[in-house]
């Protein structure tokens, strides 16, 4: 390991630290906080200072042990490649315990603040941007992290080296297409040859074929792929089950305004990763509404808001990922989010409405529906 992979490995470790430590002393010291002007609004008096250096004490206690009995451990786990955590790679255990051990009791203080305030009949504090604006930007800062600290940070990024958890805006797989022998006229009274069929193109061991069962030329699309597109429905990129791909771009332009098509994997993970959580920040930003905050709102809210979060553990190119964010995300939302307009009015958008609904319509319509004999003809073709 030279001393640039020395930095990068600090570097990330540092970062990923920093976002388990920072939301839960903060969360915890706001909530002592709480606690302590109940305490002190108390009829006698309290002492509010000794629940308050109480409560902060608990949360370094907290930290220290889940650093050093959880944390740590896992790393070396990891960073030793343990078979049962990195032998399948289809999931995150660091970001599975992150969920666990740090956005999780933050949600829960979250959640106790709350009940605190309704029970002692005061408004004192509604956490506005704390939980969006920290709890899940560290969460997302864990993310980054994790999918980024397998790539070089220097240098322009070498496409045949890209990684299964950098998402892709090139095309990644190309067709071979079988030359057309062109067929002359017969002469009068000559029998015209049978054209011969191609030679099967070998494939390598353990390679698909991409002819179909029929015999036809046409490879069957992935579930979920767009022909043409490498987006899968999910929204996140996902990458050719073929052994052989070929990274050409799109387009190639090479006038003068070329610099405007420059693209780097590494630059899009950053975009990537805030767009795949918009969902749930907007679903924590409501409940820093005084009306959703004060009300038993905020119960579901952050219930699901967790569950959401669940699916960090999953890596970006799994196939389980669709069906996850409907069933922890989507589907969820949906109804908070029918609940929330019903009762407070419009207090989230209606696009993210829309969203929900038009998301699980769709993963239902594509992935079970057209199975039906009656969506599945050949004669109904749009």
């Amino acid at each position: 390991m030279g001393s640039g992979s020395r930095l990068k490995f600090a570097l990330c470790e540092v970062l990923q630290f920093a976002a388990l430590c920072v939301p839960l002393f903060i969360v915890m010291q706001r909530f002592a906080a709480i606690v302590a002007k109940v305490k002190s609004l108390a009829q006698p008096p309290g002492d509010g200072s000794t629940a308050y250096w109480l409560i902060v004490a608990s949360s370094i206690a907290y930290v220290t042990s889940t650093a050093l009995l959880v944390w740590v451990p896992m790393k070396y786990m990891v960073f030793t490649k343990k078979k049962f955590l990195t032998g399948r790679k289809k999931w995150r255990p660091v970001a599975l315990v992150y969920v666990i051990i740090s956005t999780l009791p933050c949600f829960a203080f979250l959640i106790a603040s709350s009940e605190v305030q309704i029970n002692k009949n005061i408004k004192h504090d509604t956490f506005t941007e704390l939980p969006v604006s920290l709890v899940l930007f560290s969460l997302i800062c864990i993310d980054i992290v994790e999918r980024i600290r397998h790539c070089r940070l220097t240098g322009q990024a070498n496409e045949s080296e890209r990684g299964a958890d950098i998402p892709s805006t090139v095309l990644t797989h190309v067709e071979q297409v079988t030359a057309v022998t062109p067929i002359t006229p017969a002469a009068p009274g000559s029998v015209a040859p049978r054209p011969t069929a191609p030679a099967p193109t070998p494939t390598a061991a353990g390679q698909p074929n991409e002819r179909d069962q029929n015999g036809t030329g046409t490879r069957p699309e992935i579930n979920g792929m767009i022909p043409g597109r490498p987006f899968s429905v999910s929204g996140l990129s996902s990458r050719s089950t073929s052994t052989t791909a070929y990274h050409v771009s799109p387009y190639t332009y090479t006038g003068p305004l070329r610099f405007l098509c420059a693209s780097d994997a590494r630059a899009e993970v950053f975009v990537d990763s805030f767009l795949f959580w918009m969902d749930t920040v907007e679903m924590v930003r409501v409940a820093g509404h005084p009306s959703v905050y004060y009300s038993g709102w905020v119960f579901p809210i952050y219930i699901f808001s967790f569950l959401s979060c669940l699916r960090l553990m999953v890596m970006p190119h799994s196939p389980l990922l669709s069906s996850l964010g409907v069933a922890l995300q989507d589907l969820p939302f949906l109804f908070v989010r029918i609940g929330l307009i019903a009762f407070f009015g419009f207090v989230t958008p209606l696009l993210y409405l829309l969203k929900n609904l038009l998301v699980c319509l769709a993963f239902i319509y594509f992935n079970f529906m057209t199975k039906l004999r009656v969506f599945n003809t050949e004669r109904m073709s749009f």
